[in-house]
């Protein structure tokens, strides 16, 4: 177990309210998860626990988690609810009461005014990255989210960070929480961190520079603005690399698109803001790179806290303009410690070629409503042809389509096997996505 875990475990298993403090990536949704399906009741058809995410992005990766953690236990229905996707077939869904339910404030909101969610037999409600949704403005939905919940229950609030509000909402929502925390900030010893001092005109050549200079193979990148992740990621496609954006602009099924990719090595370099990245759980990241530094110390210590996880050593890269020291001087005060800085004059490419993306994506145009899983889609590739396991990297079941990765080397190859053969002994529409 991971240490918030091994806290909160036996608080949340006794039904105690727990006010927990942990980073991204600390293993806290295990630990909510354990403790709502162990007292999970799947006879009873009506919804025992509600999961509140600031992101469609967080909500999903709970989704996942807790599915898994539930998949030996039969009848087990796991609905999510967030913005993006069409409410009419969310209202017919909560027809049949799930049992547990994981969504967006907003999107959790419309359906209490519409009268098609009843949350009146909820027994454990979890607000995840509490910080993050005051931040975005969520607390008057929360409060009333809180209001349509039966005043016996579990709440269990969980924030990266602990602002003065964070004690307010607890003591609005929860009865005598136990506290815990866990890792006031990340290990940056664990982080190999550089500031480059740069001119304002040079930062997207400094980038570049980085990237060639350090070669890793996969990079988040944080814009502190989210048209700036867009021109950014078009400067860099148009330099060669594969790069990904993901802001508030983009559809659901685009931001589905840009995770998978980046996620399953299909995509080198994703270009994001603090919004968009916030709950990601990317293993391996092996860089992170700060093209703007953010105003907020604390931020910034969780950005570059994305690398060096396992007890593997991180990169963390950040380019700063002169008019920008006071927010250094920020940083190396709240960190304890001092920072860095070179000249990027330093930098040399290391290759001539741009480093591409290991993996690429075949989009598969069938998915979880169609009975289809991972197994079925690495036998097709695999069953009576010379296409090696090895060769086939993780795949995405999603409700109505999946994704599989596969090794650049052999995409064509795969893409003919799935086009000329059959899935689950159907023909089903398959594509490369761009890369």
């Amino acid at each position: 177990m991971t240490p918030v875990q091994q806290q909160s475990l036996p608080i949340l298993l006794a039904g105690q309210d727990l006010l927990g403090q942990a980073k991204t990536g600390s293993g806290k949704t295990a630990a909510f998860a354990i403790g709502i399906i162990n007292k999970l009741e799947t006879h009873c058809r009506q919804i025992q626990a509600l999961v509140l995410c600031p992101t469609r992005e967080l909500a999903d990766q709970v989704s996942n988690e807790i599915r898994r953690l539930a998949r030996t236990i039969p009848n087990t229905k796991i609905l999510t609810l967030c913005g993006g996707k069409p409410i009419a077939k969310q209202t017919a869904s909560l027809e049949s009461a799930p049992h547990i339910v994981i969504g967006t404030p907003g999107r959790i909101l419309k359906h209490l005014s519409k009268g098609s969610l009843n949350l009146r037999q909820v027994s454990t409600f979890v607000l995840d990255e509490a910080d993050r949704m005051l931040d975005m403005g969520f607390l008057a939905d929360i409060m009333f989210i809180n209001d349509s919940l039966p005043s016996k229950r579990q709440t269990v609030l969980f924030s990266a960070t602990y602002p003065d509000e964070i004690e307010s909402i607890s003591s609005a929502v929860q009865q005598s929480p136990v506290k815990i925390q866990i890792e006031k900030s990340h290990h940056i010893k664990e982080i190999k961190q550089t500031f480059y001092e740069i001119r304002q005109d040079k930062r997207t050549e400094t980038l570049v520079a980085l990237l060639e200079h350090f070669r890793p193979e996969s990079t988040l990148v944080f814009c502190n603005r989210k048209q700036q992740c867009q021109d950014l990621k078009d400067e860099l496609c148009k330099r060669g690399f594969h790069a990904l954006s993901l802001h508030g602009d983009l559809e659901q099924f685009e931001r589905d698109q840009v995770l998978i990719q980046f996620s399953n090595r299909s995509s080198s370099i994703l270009i994001a803001t603090d919004v968009a990245a916030r709950g990601l759980d990317i293993k391996d990241l092996a860089a992170v790179i700060n093209f703007e530094i953010t105003p907020d110390p604390e931020i910034h210590i969780h950005r570059i806290g994305r690398t060096g996880r396992a007890g593997n050593e991180g990169l963390a890269l950040s380019l700063f303009t002169a008019s920008e020291q006071n927010r250094i001087d920020a940083i190396e005060k709240y960190q304890g410690s001092p920072i860095t800085i070179e000249n990027p004059s330093i930098l040399q490419r290391q290759d001539s070629s741009i480093l591409k993306p290991s993996m690429e994506t075949l989009f598969i145009n069938a998915g979880r409503k169609d009975k289809i899983r991972a197994g079925d889609i690495l036998g097709a590739l695999t069953a009576n042809t010379d296409l090696p396991g090895k060769l086939i990297g993780k795949i995405d079941i999603l409700d109505k389509m999946s994704y599989v990765a596969v090794d650049r080397k052999v995409a064509r190859q795969a893409l003919k096997i799935l086009l000329e053969g059959k899935i689950k002994g159907r023909k089903i529409r398959v594509r490369k996505l761009d890369n």
